[in-house]
Formats: C-alpha cells, structure tokens, sequence
C-alpha cells in the first residue's frame, strides 16, 4: 500500500468518532449516549509511523487514545450499513491525541472539541493495509503499549456503532470522498503521555506502529 499520508487525495477529511466504546465512556465519567459523537481535524494532524510527536508541552495532559482507522475508496452517500464495505479501500491503526483538561473544560461549557483534539500532529497514523472481504471488520483486536507497557486493549466487537454503520452514518450527513479517513473510537485505558515516551500500537492483522514523544 502507498505511503499513508503523501498518497491520499487532494481534499481528504479525518472524521473521528467519540463515545464508541462504553467502557471508555466509564472512564471519563460520560453520560451513556445513545448517539456518538463527530468532529473532524485537518490533514496537518496527520503523523506517519516512524516520526516523532511534538506534544504540546504548556497544554495540560495529553491522552493517547489508540483507534482503528477506516480509509474510503469509494465515493458515496447515503450509503447503507450492507453497502458500506464496498466503499472501504484500506485500514491502519492511529491515535487520536487529546488535550483532556482543555477537552473536559471545553465540555462544562458546551463548547466544541475540535481545540482539545485537532491541534497539530494530534493524529498519528499507520500504514495502511489494504481491506478485502476476509477481514472481519468486528473481529479486530488492537493493543497500544507506551515504553513497553500495556495500556489499551480493544476489539472491534465491543463498538457501540459498528464500522459499517459509522459509513453509513456520515454518508447521511457528507458525501464520502476517496481518500476520507475516519477514527472510529477508542477503548479504556487511556492515559497521559510525556516527552520521551514511546507509544506502539500494534494488530495481528494490521502490523504495528510507533511514535516518539517529544
């Protein structure tokens, strides 16, 4: 597969999910929703396997929040939960970084998210392998280890709203592009980084990554 960044389309968009995992919704102290949520970053949030991540050292807390990654192949909207493996072309794993303190403050005020999650380099991403029909979108396991320690361990089964439904779902509302990206959603387990950290993610069917904290 191409490189996971230089090689995507002119216009992508990154959608990313919160409050996909209701053990992840636990953790932050969440009300359950019976909705998810959506925002979106930039492409400058992009970080390829490989690179180092500058954290915002004066932001307050950075959580790493380890999640599967959808890639678009084909256009579409209004596409149906049956149809939308059709318009997946790849999968990697990647982190949606997230300044918590500006994120839980941005939540008392009702505010949107996009200054605690899409600040630059917030969205580490794997290479990505390409999907095809034997890949079980809800029997995926992934793992996310920082300097060696285990700290998230998800498996797709657990989402709230399953990948074929997150198409479905944002085709509603966007007509999906190739190229689009979306962050489907992390499990528990999240927790602060530090410079000097090292953070893995890794999958049996999708490989691993890793990135330096800096």
């Amino acid at each position: 597969m191409p490189n996971p960044i230089s090689e995507l389309n002119n216009h992508p968009r990154i959608f990313c999910i919160g409050r996909n995992y209701a053990e992840h919704i636990s953790e932050l102290g969440d009300a359950d929703a019976a909705r998810c949520v959506i925002f979106m970053k930039p492409t400058s949030c992009l970080v390829p396997s490989g690179d180092s991540v500058a954290l915002p050292r004066e932001a307050g807390a950075v959580h790493h929040e380890a999640e599967l990654v959808v890639q678009i192949g084909r256009a579409g909207r209004g596409i149906t939960e049956k149809q939308a493996t059709d318009h997946i072309r790849a999968l990697t794993l990647g982190l949606d970084l997230t300044l918590r303190d500006l994120q839980n403050t941005l939540k008392q005020q009702g505010a949107p998210w996009e200054r605690s999650k899409a600040f630059e380099q917030s969205a580490p991403l794997g290479a990505w392998v390409a999907y095809t029909p034997d890949i079980k979108l809800d029997a995926l396991e992934f793992r996310c280890h920082v300097n060696g320690e285990l700290r998230q361990h998800g498996h797709t089964q657990d989402m709230l709203f399953p990948v074929t439904r997150l198409v479905s779902l944002l085709s509603s509302t966007w007509a999906l592009q190739p190229g689009d990206m979306i962050f489907t959603g992390t499990p528990k387990g999240v927790g602060a980084l530090n410079p000097g950290d090292t953070v893995q993610l890794s999958s049996p069917v999708l490989g691993e990554f890793s990135w330096g904290m800096v």
